[in-house]
């Protein structure tokens, strides 16, 4: 089908109940999951136009279980995307994809993402708590053929000591003086502090954008940065300097909205010189020589030395933030969800083994010299129900997750209306039972 191409205002393509779906919603739909590079397996124009009728039969559910979603958290995901793809791509370019204003954007995103959000609560109420048994996983793990059983791959547990680099008074007495001079300029009128911002802020999120960084609640942002950012009352006046694990910061309010703020901010980071860096250096060669002559521990070194504070509690051990991950919040890490400069010295190490002092940049952009133990180690294998029995747990969850909204579906089409357009029947849908002639 070619209907994109098509020279036409709009048109109504699909109905369910008294719901329209129109060709507008379906390019919409097409150009947002195009830009965040979702693939379709398939015609676009089969899939999308199912999609949204599926969706349509949950938010009908929903209206009759007076489900619904707070606006705070569908404005706060609405931020969160509108800043991520500014990022990458930058405003002018976003306008000109979606040929719209960027008011516009967010105002169809937030009706896109508030009936997203409805439809996962919604699915949540059907679903309900799915309550497994052991024997139910085991059941399930031996009637699944060995070949199709999933493969875990490698996973590694690696404990980490930190060495920041000394950062002379003179580089932070220079930039503290750069930061002031920035807010004279801006106090006199003689910069916009946006301008200062694109041509200085060391914060590649949000220097194109004039510092901007879009609206945010206090909990989104550092509590030292928060505390003066949300002080700020005049816009035209500019913060004094706010120091935070980035580096240095200058704050300049733009607008408060209930309990989030936009503003603007220039960041600037103190340099170290190699100097700085062969000297930790040193420190760190001689803690690593302490540790293999048994003066201390690793754990030890990592608890009382380590700068970490992510880990120094844990003796050391890195626990993996990535949400998206089926061991978030564990200490398990395959080896790509690994900080890169990490990955590359655990890649070849034994358990048990410790690195030799390595230089690493952190999430927070400083560069630090580091050990790592390298704690524990699984390869790559086949799913088995003793040392995998989470994963097959999880895998049983989903299937049966799966299984009661199918039937759900199938219930809601046969008591339904739904009329599609000529020309939009011709598909193979997931759901045969759109078409009831």
């Amino acid at each position: 089908m070619a209907y994109g191409q098509k020279n036409v205002i709009d048109e109504i393509v699909w109905v369910v109940g008294d719901e329209a779906i129109l060709l507008s919603d379906v390019e919409s739909q097409r150009l947002y999951m195009q830009n965040e590079g979702q693939r379709f397996d398939g015609d676009p124009y089969c899939i999308i136009p199912e999609q949204i009728a599926i969706q349509k039969l949950y938010l009908n559910q929903a209206k009759v279980d007076s489900v619904d979603v707070s606006e705070s958290q569908v404005i706060r995901a609405v931020d969160q995307w509108v800043n991520m793809v500014i990022n990458q791509i930058g405003q002018e370019k976003l306008e000109e994809y979606f040929n719209k204003k960027l008011s516009q954007i967010k105002e169809e995103r937030k009706a896109m993402i508030r009936e997203q959000q409805i439809v996962q609560e919604m699915q949540k109420k059907l679903v309900g708590k799915i309550k497994l048994t052991p024997s139910d996983v085991r059941r399930y793990f031996q009637h699944i053929p060995e070949d199709s059983l999933p493969m875990i791959p490698t996973t590694v547990e690696v404990q980490i000591i930190t060495m920041e680099p000394n950062i002379p008074f003179e580089e932070t007495d220079a930039i503290k003086a750069r930061l002031r001079e920035f807010t004279e300029q801006v106090n006199n009128g003689k910069m916009e502090f946006s301008t200062l911002a694109r041509l200085y802020s060391e914060d590649p999120g949000s220097a194109s954008r004039g510092g901007e960084m879009g609206f945010l609640g206090k909990t989104s942002l550092l509590p030292e940065f928060a505390n003066v950012a949300f002080n700020l009352s005049d816009p035209k006046r500019v913060s004094n300097i706010v120091e935070t694990e980035y580096g240095y910061h200058i704050i300049q309010l733009i607008e408060k909205r209930g309990d989030r703020i936009n503003c603007r901010h220039i960041l600037l980071r103190p340099r170290v010189s190699d100097k700085e860096l062969n000297e930790a250096t040193a420190r760190m060669d001689s803690l690593y020589t302490d540790i293999q002559n048994n003066k201390l521990t690793f754990e030890e070194a990592a608890t009382y030395l380590s700068f970490d504070k992510d880990t120094r509690n844990n003796k050391g051990l890195m626990v993996n933030q990535n949400y998206e991950s089926s061991h978030s919040g564990t200490p398990k890490f395959e080896m790509q969800e690994l900080p890169q400069d990490v990955s590359k010295v655990v890649y070849g190490m034994k358990v048990g083994e410790i690195s030799k002092p390595f230089r690493m940049l952190t999430d927070k952009q400083k560069e630090v010299i580091a050990i790592v133990k390298l704690k524990s180690r699984t390869d790559s294998h086949r799913a088995n129900i003793t040392d995998d029995y989470q994963v097959l747990k999880t895998l049983v969850e989903n299937r049966k997750r799966e299984d009661l909204l199918r039937d759900w579906i199938i219930k809601q089409q046969k008591t339904t209306y739904v009329r599609i357009a000529d020309g939009w029947r011709n598909c193979d849908f997931r759901y045969p039972g759109w078409i009831k002639e």
